[in-house]
């Protein structure tokens, strides 16, 4: 299993548009093959900096995603509203601890 994390920075007159084009595709995302959930994170202090983070089966679903019509469709409504490159990682989780 891997975890994806996304940086995505936006412009903040875009904020509300990217947060609709997330509404109207994360049921869509999470119903894709090998994905386990997809969640979004607003940073608290500067609010047009957002991250996805999801957890997949394995590195060739996350690519069969990203080779899917519904991530070209929502990359190219979504990658307009950028002030900065996006930047990504897969990691795997070596530990986690809950109290």
């Amino acid at each position: 299993m891997i975890k994806r994390i996304v940086k995505l920075t936006f412009k903040l007159e875009n904020v509300d548009t990217f947060k609709e084009i997330f509404r109207e595709s994360r049921y869509k995302i999470v119903q894709s093959k090998g994905c386990h959930s997809v969640e979004l994170l607003q940073a608290t202090k500067q609010p047009h900096i957002f991250f996805t983070y999801s957890i997949w089966d394995s590195e060739e679903d996350l690519n069969a995603y990203r080779h899917s019509i519904l991530f070209q469709e929502t990359w190219t409504k979504t990658k307009v509203l950028f002030s900065d490159k996006p930047q990504a990682w897969s990691v795997n989780s070596l530990e986690r601890v809950m109290g």
